[in-house]
């Protein structure tokens, strides 16, 4: 029997509903190949709970097909109370994998423990960092730099403080790609924690590049999202 942190998360949502979504966000886009890496269009949600232990997300394609999952691993028997008991567990170091539907590790992305700032680091399958997400303010509408060897090749941005909406440009100020949160009904919300965005990625975005804003996506509401009081 696989260990629970070999597992691919499963979210359990209407298909219809997954579309409602993506027209919602500004509607679906053009080609893709059926990954995380080439889908035009990536829609997350969180696996709903009453109490979340761990974090959990699947990724659907824009007509509602499951084609990954963002998985927390690494945590520890004791690291799971502190998290039910208390808030301190958000200032600890997360690590999240970003697998495919057969479980294949596609990124790894490591949130060092921390007081203040956040920073991701982004790493291939095989464990080769590929950048940085790094956070670049604490007041206001947060921003994110994506580095490369001590490069910024573009930045995620709030577009308000409660980081429910980003939009993410390259180092021209380009807007290269999109994340909107999308809102369950209010039975569902008031009871577990469950969160939905959708990212749209419309053009051709190369590696490095392409890695990091798939990592700033799908990590947005563990890794990067701010915390009830405004900080990350």
């Amino acid at each position: 029997m696989p260990d629970d942190a070999d597992k691919v998360p499963t979210v359990n949502r209407d298909a219809d509903k997954i579309r409602r979504d993506v027209d919602k966000a500004g509607g679906p886009g053009s080609g893709g190949g059926g990954t995380v890496f080439t889908e035009p269009v990536l829609v997350v949600s969180q696996k709903a709970k009453i109490i979340e232990i761990n974090n959990e997300y699947a990724i659907f394609d824009q007509s509602g097909k499951q084609i990954g999952a963002v998985r927390q691993v690494g945590q520890s028997k004791a690291r799971k109370v502190l998290r039910v008991l208390t808030s301190v567990d958000q200032f600890l170091t997360t690590k999240l994998e970003v697998v495919d539907i057969q479980g294949k590790v596609l990124l790894a992305l490591t949130r060092p423990a921390k007081i203040m700032k956040s920073k991701v680091v982004v790493s291939d399958g095989a464990g080769k960092e590929i950048g940085v997400i790094t956070q670049r303010n604490m007041i206001g509408k947060i921003r994110f730099s994506l580095d490369v060897g001590g490069q910024s090749l573009g930045s995620i941005n709030a577009e308000n403080w409660r980081a429910w909406n980003f939009n993410i440009q390259d180092a021209n100020g380009t807007e290269i790609a999109r994340i909107k949160k999308t809102f369950e009904g209010l039975a569902k919300t008031m009871f577990t924690t469950a969160d939905n965005y959708v990212v749209s990625i419309p053009g051709q975005i190369h590696d490095p590049l392409r890695s990091l804003v798939v990592a700033a996506a799908l990590s947005v509401d563990t890794a990067l999202k701010q915390d009830s009081r405004g900080l990350s």
